[in-house]
């Protein structure tokens, strides 16, 4: 159908980005394609060390799910999208289709292997979450492909992930975001992947700050050392979520909060992580 109606067709899976787009008259498209009448669209699976979800999964499917919360960063993410009205309509594939630089699964996903299969009649073909995100509402999708899988590999023993964002009320997109996925030895920290959503175009890597921590024992000073890192890894632009500066404290405040639950999931504690609201 893309193929059929041209370029003036738009695709319409929750509708929670689009909708909202469209009555702000961002968004004029000519006909809508409405993806929710397609079978088998919307699945959660473990196959061959990694977690499936189809592009139309729900974030409440996600969130209420057993095997998606062998990965609680994933839990973290779709427990914490807006309301439960949204969660219950809007899309893991959706999401990162619209490729929001204030959404929250491209902020998660990339602290993890992740991988989009992306369908073109009878063409298939997978893109790295990494090069499938160019920029803000930019993604590598042509404009007759769809998303029809996001494929997340599962951490190995000693991991554990955490998710937090800092919003004003629950409906509002965060004013900043943090997420931390590392993995532990007996010395410290094996490995660690930073990601922070909402202060720049897209979701953006704090390699400074992982430098910080990898190899190091996780104490107060290597932690406050990856804190200062992460103020200036971002570009957050002043609006009416925050002055930038406010945001760069933001971060640093939540990756101090995330770095400790992922510290007591990787080592087998349950630990709660919730967003933090104003």
């Amino acid at each position: 159908m893309l193929s059929q109606l041209g370029p003036e067709a738009k695709l319409l899976a929750g509708g929670q980005s689009l909708i909202p787009l469209m009555k702000l008259r961002f968004a004029n498209p000519a006909h809508l394609v409405d993806l929710n009448f397609v079978p088998d669209t919307s699945f959660i699976k473990q196959a061959d060390g990694a977690i499936c979800f189809g592009a139309l999964t729900r974030h409440a499917d996600i969130e209420s799910s057993d095997i998606a919360a062998k990965i609680p960063i994933l839990h973290d993410c779709a427990a914490g999208i807006a309301d439960v009205q949204i969660r219950n309509r809007g899309t893991i594939g959706g999401s990162l289709a619209e490729a929001d630089p204030s959404g929250d699964w491209a902020t998660v996903l990339m602290t993890l292997p992740a991988t989009i299969t992306c369908l073109r009649a009878e063409k298939i073909r997978k893109v790295a979450l990494s090069d499938f995100i160019k920029d803000a509402y930019t993604t590598d999708l042509a404009h007759e492909e769809v998303i029809s899988e996001v494929r997340v590999e599962v951490p190995p023993k000693g991991s554990g992930g955490c998710y937090l964002a800092f919003k004003r009320s629950a409906p509002v997109y965060p004013s900043a975001s943090v997420a931390v996925q590392l993995s532990m030895v007996s010395e410290g920290c094996k490995d660690v992947s930073i990601f922070l959503g909402c202060v720049g175009l897209t979701p953006i890597r704090a390699a400074e700050a992982e430098s910080a921590l990898r190899g190091k024992e996780l104490d107060e000073k290597a932690i406050s050392t990856a804190a200062d890192a992460v103020r200036s890894a971002g570009d957050p632009q002043p609006d009416m979520r925050g002055s930038a500066e406010y945001k760069r404290s933001l971060v640093a405040g939540l990756l101090k909060r995330a770095i400790g639950i992922a510290v007591r999931r990787a080592r087998g504690e349950q630990a709660e992580a919730g967003h933090i609201y104003a």
